[in-house]
């Protein structure tokens, strides 16, 4: 299982980072051990004073596939959900000064929540999916998978060009604009439209 999350897929997340957009989906990979635990507390890592929330709609691949074509990729999943990707975003601007990698910064134990799944077959399109972020009951990131700049099919088409997709993998599409740092006690709750999909408490 491995999980492979794209950033900048969001226009004004982009704008809020001062980053470049891409003329390519931004890929890296967070490995199992970075998945939060069922109930546990968000625990803030000792090498790092700016750990920063980033929501995410997430895809999880129920059939093994490699160069999926678009127009076969909605065969791919079947089930749609929400996560955090949580980075440590004064450690990833040390490393992308020095153009190095962010697996320190992005794929720390914990660094990845993964909430409860929904079937596809709740959602008309999946194109326009709403889903928000809150923290401590203050909504704080707020986005539609209509605003991706790649849209999920179009990531699986792309990812599989790279990497063979497997069962139980899981794509986190990237975050909308709204990020910002946690602190001890501070609780997040993440929705996709009116249905809570996970609750977590910092430490």
């Amino acid at each position: 299982m491995k999980l492979i999350c794209i950033g900048r897929n969001y226009t004004e997340h982009i704008k809020e980072l001062d980053n470049e957009k891409p003329s390519d989906p931004v890929v890296f990979l967070k490995p199992d051990t970075s998945i939060l635990l069922k109930k546990q507390p968000f625990f803030i890592p000792d090498f790092s004073d700016d750990v920063h929330y980033e929501v995410e709609v997430l895809v999880k691949i129920n059939k093994v596939g490699k160069h999926i074509a678009k127009k076969f990729a909605h065969k791919y999943y079947d089930q749609i959900g929400l996560g955090i990707d949580f980075t440590a975003r004064d450690l990833q601007s040390k490393l992308k000064a020095k153009g190095l990698p962010w697996e320190k910064a992005k794929a720390f134990d914990g660094a990845a929540v993964i909430g409860d799944w929904l079937p596809k077959s709740d959602f008309e399109n999946m194109d326009e999916i709403h889903f928000s972020l809150h923290k401590n009951d203050t909504v704080v990131q707020s986005g539609n998978t209509r605003l991706m700049l790649w849209k999920i099919d179009e990531l699986i088409e792309y990812v599989s060009k790279y990497f063979t997709l497997k069962i139980g993998d899981i794509i986190f599409t990237g975050t909308p604009s709204g990020v910002g740092k946690v602190i001890a006690n501070d609780k997040l709750k993440g929705y996709i439209e009116d249905k809570q999909l996970f609750s977590i408490t910092v430490k």
